[in-house]
């Protein structure tokens, strides 16, 4: 016999001839039977003349900004406008014939008011030569970009000294982007050529004491503000040298700052106080630019200020705001590849010195190790950063890089020791329309088994977003009572930990 492959059911409906009758009533099907439901009216195009419902008129919005996203030109670049540009073209007759007659080391002890002082005279002077007549706004603008270029950082010394920029990524001599309010936009900046601009990438690794060239391609370094800087030069970079800046606040930011702010809400703000004062150790996580430094500066804050302090950086950028602060700085190989100090090496080192507090500016490798050796070994309040998506992942990622070394530790221990150490992971995120928020405020509470048991206090919900593109959510607390509670209660701030939490 031939397996039936399926039976049609017919449609019924209920008559009153069938109603009346002694079989049970068969209730009537929607519209169409159970195998044609009704479609939903909202979802179909709209004829001729009927308005669109709300959600047809959001679907039509979104697929006409993907439109316009595949259809926009990207191609054309900006160079220096209007005032800037014809400074810049007057710098480039200038610079050659100054040079001529500066002594560039006697320059270089001088500091920029000094040289302005006595670079007036020449300037006029070649400006005379190349029958050049400025306004008094040109000569102080042709001073200052000509003083940039002999002891600053050229192009690069307007957009350090503008406030309102963050971050500055220098792809090759003539592309330079800025990050304004969360957002990126192209500089109106450009450099003479790739030599002018490898040239301000060594000033700037050379005053830490690096270098940069083909034999090492990569440095990482600061500026004298602690601003963080990355140059990646030739062949590594196909475009020519790359520059990133990482800006910090000249004014330091606090968590109630960060609060205010809209980062998060107040009673995350009480908590995380709480956390830095009772000497929980804490892992801040988070993405590139999100705010895990700034995080970690606002947290310093709460330190006691009789607490010794050791902090331990690939770049020196933490700026704590304690008196007794001692930073440590990785050294890098010399030409040799000997002479290397890594993390790993300072906090071996870092335990000898007496410290109360070890703070790792990030951690990438095998050193995620020896910050845990810390944590449990009496240095309670011990903080670093580290790359993930959340703090799930962040507690994958310190497995993974302990096992990415060379210690002979089975997983299971591995784990448990990260369970003991770690009490609190502060998740921060830069969400799409630019603004920093922590997302997830997570205690690490003990082994179950082989798995690490968390328990959320706080949480950042996604509702929706206004006209302009801004973020709407809502800051929610658990309403779960802190794993942690004992550890505050030796510090008196049991209670006030409680009343944040619920």
């Amino acid at each position: 016999m031939r397996p039936a492959f399926g039976v049609a059911k017919p449609m019924q409906v209920v008559t009153p001839q069938s109603a009346a009758s002694d079989r049970p009533a068969v209730p009537a099907d929607p519209i169409g039977g159970a195998q044609f439901p009704p479609i939903d009216a909202t979802t179909l195009p709209p004829l001729d003349g009927e308005e669109l419902s709300p959600q047809q008129t959001k679907n039509a919005e979104a697929m006409a900004r993907l439109q316009d996203r595949m259809n926009a030109d990207h191609s054309a670049q900006e160079g220096p406008q209007g005032f800037e540009a014809s400074v810049h073209k007057i710098k480039e007759q200038v610079l050659p014939r100054l040079l001529e007659r500066v002594d560039p080391e006697a320059a270089a002890t001088l500091t920029k008011d000094e040289l302005a002082e006595e670079f007036r005279p020449i300037i006029m002077e070649v400006l005379a030569e190349l029958k050049l007549t400025l306004n008094r706004r040109e000569q102080f603008a042709l001073e200052k970009v000509l003083v940039d270029e002999l002891l600053g950082l050229g192009p690069l010394e307007e957009l350090i000294n503008d406030p309102d920029i963050s971050d500055i990524m220098v792809n090759g001599p003539l592309q330079t982007y800025i990050e304004k309010k969360g957002k990126l936009q192209i500089a109106p900046i450009q450099f003479r050529d790739e030599e002018h601009l490898f040239q301000i990438a060594q000033r700037i690794v050379n005053k830490v004491g690096r270098r940069v060239d083909q034999t090492t391609p990569l440095a990482d370094a600061r500026l004298p503000d602690g601003s963080r800087v990355n140059v990646i030069v030739p062949p590594l970079s196909l475009r020519g040298t790359a520059i990133s800046i990482r800006k910090f606040s000249a004014k330091p930011i606090t968590l109630d700052n960060l609060a205010e702010w809209g980062a998060m809400s107040q009673k995350m703000c009480t908590a995380l106080k709480i956390a830095g004062a009772c000497r929980f150790n804490i892992v801040i996580s988070g993405g590139t630019g999100s705010g895990k430094t700034t995080m970690l500066n606002a947290l310093s804050k709460m330190i006691d200020p009789g607490e010794r302090v050791l902090t331990i950086e690939d770049a020196a950028e933490l700026r704590l705001q304690q008196p007794h602060w001692l930073p440590l700085e990785t050294r890098p190989a010399n030409l040799e590849g000997q002479g290397a100090i890594t993390i790993g090496d300072l906090v071996k080192n870092a335990l000898r010195m007496r410290p109360d507090r070890i703070i790792l500016g990030e951690i990438r490798g095998a050193e995620c190790f020896d910050l845990l050796a810390a944590m449990n070994t009496g240095h309670d309040g011990s903080m670093c950063t580290l790359h993930s998506n959340s703090p799930r992942e962040c507690l994958g990622r310190m497995e993974n890089m302990i096992l990415m070394g060379d210690i002979k530790i089975p997983k299971e221990a591995i784990s448990k020791q990260i369970a003991d150490s770690v009490d609190l992971i502060v998740q921060v995120k830069r969400l799409r329309d630019g603004s920093r928020r922590v997302t997830n405020i997570t205690e690490v509470i003990g082994m179950e088994g082989e798995v690490i048991v968390t328990q959320e206090l706080f949480k950042f919900e996604y509702l929706s977003e206004d006209p302009s593109g801004k973020i709407i959510g809502e800051y929610r607390s658990m309403g779960l009572r802190p794993y942690t509670l004992e550890k505050a209660r030796g510090f008196g701030f049991d209670q006030a930990m409680l009343d944040a939490c619920l």
